[in-house]
């Protein structure tokens, strides 16, 4: 069953019918914050949402289709990166090395709580998809709490058919509220349909004012989606206050260490939290 942003509301707004137990730990251990963990709380910086006793042959990869542009867009996926590090499982961010989007990413390599990027030189989507497998393979081994190969996808790779279309089996699209963003996320969508097999199709909605304002956004989306194309969309969620995302990017660092107490650190933590626990169903045993 495709989940609704009603669904995983909870995850993101304290005070809504969430249990204490469900609270967030805000700060980066060993970073500049010092870590705060919930009262009765089993968080631990190496604890994943749900622990796996087997280790899978390959780890799951999502595909962000992302413009050479798009720095909002880069800077969510770099930062569910660091979140997925912080809950002890693997972060990888692979990405084509290509210079007109060099000013999405940070350097190259490891960076906070062990997140990592990696650049390689495809310019296909079949050399990507190669890339990210043998990525998703090799991490596999040391991931002893799971974990995820974001990798972004150049949305011009999508025209026509391709040998690496398996990389498009999940992907997640981001979209702001605006009708204009609503129309242009759809579009994205039906370019990732025709391209190839995707049977999981997932949306995360940021800049909404109103929880309310984000339901709509997300229903409408889905609906057309569903209508037009055939197609179910999973939620993951909802990113908030913008604001404080432009101040991290132009401060160059990860929200969670910018403004660990901001609702966007929140949200982006509770939005890797859903991930991870899709992706140790969605693992490669």
């Amino acid at each position: 069953m495709p989940r609704k942003l009603e669904d995983v509301l909870d995850y993101f707004l304290p005070g809504a019918g969430v249990p204490a137990s469900a609270a967030r730990a805000n700060a980066y251990p060993g970073e500049d914050a010092q870590p705060t963990h919930p009262a009765h709380s089993d968080w631990s910086p190496d604890a994943n949402p749900r622990t796996r006793t087997d280790r899978p042959a390959a780890l799951p990869i999502i595909a962000l289709p992302i413009g050479d542009r798009d720095v909002v867009h880069a800077a969510f996926a770099w930062n569910l990166a660091v979140e997925f590090a912080r809950f002890g499982a693997n972060a990888t961010l692979l990405a084509p090395a290509d210079p007109a989007a060099a000013s999405l990413w940070p350097p190259s390599g490891r960076g906070p709580i062990g997140a990592e990027l990696e650049l390689v030189h495809a310019t296909n989507l079949r050399e990507l998809h190669r890339a990210a497998l043998d990525l998703a393979v090799s991490r596999a081994a040391d991931a002893k709490n799971g974990g995820v190969i974001l990798t972004r996808v150049p949305p011009a790779w999508l025209n026509g058919m391709s040998d690496g279309r398996a990389l498009l089996r999940w992907v997640l699209l981001f979209a702001a509220t605006e009708s204009k963003d609503l129309r242009e996320t759809y579009g994205l969508a039906k370019r990732v349909l025709q391209a190839g097999p995707t049977p999981r199709l997932g949306i995360t909605i940021h800049g909404a004012r109103r929880i309310e304002e984000a339901e709509r956004a997300f229903s409408r989306l889905a609906d057309t989606t569903q209508r037009h194309l055939g197609h179910a969309v999973v939620s993951y969620g909802l990113l908030m206050d913008d604001l404080h995302i432009y101040r991290a990017i132009v401060a160059h660092r990860p929200i969670g260490l910018e403004h660990p107490q901001s609702r966007a650190a929140r949200a982006l933590r509770d939005v890797a939290r859903l991930l991870l626990e899709d992706a140790q169903d969605h693992a490669l045993g």
